[in-house]
């Protein structure tokens, strides 16, 4: 077989620099299977989703079937397949959230950007979803964006600050 096609005679979607990556990791797990996490992981880090066509290369690198890496990939919810922003940001509903206007927040968010909940904006700066709950209760309402940035407590206007701040891109983990 080819270093340039899959099992299936489709063309490699994963660069051989990923490949290597998630080859790297089978050494340091008692199986190829307990892999699928990290190599989602690395695959999600390269193109900011995990398309079809890559977790079926996940499997095939792992020796696994792909519904094996569908639910691992489903199951944490962290691995979307279509593209996502430049930054990912989670809007709490809670129920501390949810009783301080956290759905409100959420869709006067999706509001402002012309989305919907789940959805990316047609720029690709920002990608706005919900989360049953980030942890920081004690600032409800709250928003998490994917490179560390927490919000809250919010109110509509720190809902528009937060989004003017995301739409600049993320922030380098040394500014945090």
């Amino acid at each position: 077989m080819s270093t340039t096609s899959t099992s299936l005679d489709s063309p490699r979607m994963l660069p051989e620099s990923v490949r290597q990556k998630i080859e790297a990791y089978i050494p340091r797990y008692p199986s190829k299977r307990a892999v699928t996490l990290p190599a989602l992981h690395i695959v999600h880090s390269h193109f900011r989703c995990v398309p079809y066509q890559a977790m079926k290369e996940i499997a095939e690198i792992l020796e696994i079937a792909p519904a094996e890496v569908a639910d691992t990939m489903s199951f944490y919810g962290f691995f979307p397949q279509a593209p996502l922003g430049d930054v990912r940001v989670w809007v709490c509903r809670s129920i501390s959230c949810m009783l301080r206007g956290g759905d409100e927040l959420l869709e006067h968010a999706c509001k402002k950007l012309n989305i919907e909940a789940g959805q990316t904006t047609s720029d690709g700066k920002l990608t706005v979803e919900f989360a049953e709950c980030l942890g920081i209760c004690d600032h409800a309402p709250a928003a998490l964006a994917d490179d560390g940035r927490a919000y809250g407590p919010l109110d509509e206007a720190g809902v528009e600050k937060m989004l003017e701040e995301l739409k600049k891109g993320p922030v380098p983990p040394e500014s945090l």
